[in-house]
């Protein structure tokens, strides 16, 4: 095994790690995240240059990055703005109490950013109007039947997510074996036959990278936002038509259930920072009271 492309990162503003890198992770199983009791955080990714394997651990000040394979250089490059340098809340100010007083808990709370559309568009897609079990085990599915094994000494188990060329081999029954429905099946191989395209998204950024994403048919505001949230860092992408997030941004500032059309009359004031908002509501454990029971599951495979 050859020893791995290392750097020292050392952040100049307060930083938590686990907190930023939280939204890449797809469920605890997640095949191309794992965090290890070491304290090591894992991370498997498809780059430009091939497949990488990147391991951050930060026994000081420094975040120690490791990272090894054809795209080892393109993961180590990317480690400062993954680990959110990038991000400016400079002009952010807090029009309700409780988001001032997250914000005071919270100083380490930034918007990472990968990068890199491709694997980030792959869950986001699979997560398109099922449950988050649902969505979960389908991406662990395909990363374990479709990716490949990761450079480097990645832990068992973990997986680099599919390619494009992976996914468009995939035949119509294994889609069903992974519990994939026609219409994220179809979305799916739209955007794998567009790939390369899509990657210019995170260099457009803000709202041209999400309408770019979006001209391809089976992607809408919700994949386009969840995408840019984590590809670029997106501060104002909204996660509109959520299931969830309404209802958390209208308990937590104004005590009532809301709708997509109130969410966004409740964040205008906050753009060009409004999902900044829901990742600090999201981050301060803030969520809406459960008055039912959850949504049921439903099986693909058995139908």
């Amino acid at each position: 095994m050859r020893a791995p492309a290392e750097r020292a990162f050392t952040p100049d503003f307060p930083l938590d790690v686990a907190g930023v890198l939280a939204p890449l992770r797809r469920g605890h199983a997640d095949p191309a995240f794992r965090r290890t009791e070491d304290g090591v955080t894992w991370l498997a990714a498809n780059t430009p240059e091939g497949p990488g394997t990147l391991a951050l651990r930060r026994p000081g000040g420094d975040v120690r990055a490791s990272a090894w394979g054809p795209g080892a250089s393109v993961l180590l490059d990317g480690v400062p703005g993954l680990l959110g340098a990038h991000d400016d809340d400079s002009d952010f100010r807090a029009h309700h109490t409780l988001v001032a007083d997250l914000r005071r808990r919270l100083p380490a709370l930034r918007l990472g950013s990968t990068g890199r559309v491709w694997d980030l568009l792959v869950p986001s897609i699979l997560e398109q109007k099922v449950t988050g079990y649902e969505a979960r085990r389908s991406w662990r599915d395909l990363c374990r039947r479709f990716g490949t094994v990761p450079p480097g000494p990645a832990p068992a188990g973990m997986r680099v997510p599919p390619t494009p060329a992976a996914v468009l081999s995939i035949a119509d029954w294994e889609w069903h074996k992974a519990g994939v429905d026609g219409a994220r099946r179809r979305a799916l191989v739209a955007v794998a036959q567009v790939a390369h395209r899509l990657e210019r998204a995170a260099a457009l950024r803000g709202k041209p990278g999400r309408d770019l994403l979006r001209t391809v048919p089976g992607i809408g505001f919700w994949t386009a936002a969840e995408v840019a949230q984590r590809a670029w860092g997106d501060a104002d992408a909204v996660s509109v038509g959520d299931f969830h997030i309404p209802g958390v941004v209208g308990y937590a500032l104004l005590g009532r259930e809301l709708d997509d059309a109130g969410m966004l009359e409740v964040l205008a004031p906050y753009a060009p920072h409004r999902h900044r908002v829901v990742r600090y509501l999201e981050a301060g454990g803030i969520s809406r009271p459960r008055f039912g029971p959850r949504y049921a599951p439903r099986e693909y495979r058995d139908m």
